[in-house]
């Protein structure tokens, strides 16, 4: 009985150890930014909280949001992860990569030098644009909407690829006419000071629905009224402005525990609202230019699960693992418990059905007639037959089927009996047949 529950846990164990997952690595690669971007900021965040679990986030600085996307979607670049912007160009798009979630919007503020406000992008032709350093997001989302305006570097218009640290001094003192600014170049007291400067002044999108349906991956962020400066008023009045998110994308092979870590450390990092969100608004789960994993889908639906909310990482990450090998045990475990005294039962049945063929051979025989000589044979069968039975070592439960045995194996003998004494003896018939 032992025997058979043994090997149904076993394969079990085997079964689902052939599923389960290998404890999760200690280290993360992820691919930030420049040193001292925002990026590398919110990284090095990200490495304080996931040290309090053991896990170390190794970061490898990047130019911004391109070069991410180059590393992620490389197979031979060591990176799980990484801070890539929407919006970027589909040819450096790997299908493979998934996203854990958009953590913050990446506003563009368009700033140009102009008497009088304008409408629409179309009127910068023919004008001095900055549009970003080459390669960064910046570059790639100004080119983008330039070319839907009509204005592109093959034009009339001269489109500079300098990053905010340049084109933030040209643009005060005139030497350009415009200049697209976003992530670090455009930080709250850098637009402050450049809105300030006389004569510049910041680009309202009034077509903001028309390029929410061209650019799907782009997000109308409000600037309201005064929220630069309260004292004067800065801005005048509410501002309509363009971003794509920045999402956190990984590699499909990322471990789950390590993808729920990463985004519970998004939430303490970008979950508490900022100048242009609210709080609670990020991490965010709506798909932008990558699917959303699996692992994370699972996280924003129902959260920690309950391992990981009472037990510390590692203790919890094996729990989780064991419960891989433990319910599939359990649950074939507990049909085995009743299935194996059946089969159990059956064996021991077995043993005592088999003598009923031999017994039913017996009989079949007493019907045809038969020497005396055979009969006495078929009686010393079925002595034999019944001190097998007798000797049969069977459990005490099933004694009651062991001596119904003996009395089928009693019924034969008597009717054999019955033919032996019905039988004249051979001597006797050979004295009678010389007498007469």
């Amino acid at each position: 009985m032992v025997l058979p529950t043994v090997l149904i846990l076993a394969g079990a164990f085997a079964i689902a150890g052939h599923f389960i997952r290998p404890a999760p690595p200690h280290t993360i690669v992820m691919t930030t930014g420049t040193e001292g971007s925002s990026f590398h900021h919110y990284a090095e965040r990200y490495a304080k909280i996931l040290a309090h679990d053991g896990i170390t986030l190794e970061m490898l600085p990047s130019s911004g949001s391109v070069e991410n996307l180059k590393r992620l979607a490389d197979p031979k670049q060591r990176v799980d992860v990484g801070f890539v912007q929407g919006g970027l160009p589909q040819e450096l798009h790997s299908p493979n990569l998934v996203s854990l979630g958009s953590m913050f919007y990446q506003p563009l503020f368009v700033l140009y030098r102009s008497p009088e406000p304008i409408e629409r992008l179309s009127q910068l032709k023919g004008k001095l644009i900055a549009i970003g350093r080459e390669g960064s997001g910046t570059e790639a989302l100004a080119l983008a909407l330039l070319k839907a305006n009509g204005i592109e570097a093959e034009g009339n218009s001269t489109l500079l690829r300098i990053n905010g640290d340049d084109a933030t001094p040209s643009l005060l003192e005139g030497r350009i006419d415009a200049a697209f600014l976003s992530g670090d170049s455009a930080r709250p007291d850098e637009i402050r000071r450049l809105i300030h400067a006389a004569g510049l002044r910041l680009f309202d999108f009034a077509q903001t629905d028309a390029y929410l349906q061209r650019f799907r991956y782009l997000n109308k962020i409000e600037l309201p009224e005064g929220v630069l400066d309260l004292g004067i008023d800065l801005p005048a009045h509410p501002i309509a402005l363009l971003g794509p998110t920045v999402e956190l994308v990984a590699r499909p092979d990322l471990h789950p525990a390590l993808s729920d870590l990463l985004i519970d450390a998004a939430q303490e990092v970008h979950g508490h609202g900022s100048l242009l969100t609210r709080a609670g608004e990020f991490p965010s789960p709506v798909e932008r230019d990558f699917p959303i994993s699996e692992d994370a889908t699972r996280y924003y639906k129902s959260g920690k699960s309950f391992v990981y909310r009472h037990l510390p990482f590692w203790l919890a990450n094996l729990a989780d693992r064991m419960l891989v090998l433990v319910v599939p045990a359990v649950v074939l475990l507990i049909p085995a418990l009743r299935l194996v005294p059946t089969m159990y039962g059956w064996r021991i049945r077995t043993r005592i059905y088999r003598h009923y063929g031999q017994l039913m051979a017996l009989e079949r025989e007493s019907l045809r007639p038969q020497s005396p000589e055979h009969v006495r044979r078929m009686l010393a069968q079925i002595d034999q037959l019944e001190g097998v039975v007798i000797k049969s070592k069977l459990p005490t439960q099933y004694g009651d089927e062991a001596y119904v045995l003996r009395q089928h194996i009693d019924f034969v003998r008597a009717r054999l009996a019955g033919m032996a004494a019905a039988q004249p003896d051979a001597a006797s018939v050979g004295t009678a047949d010389t007498g007469g």
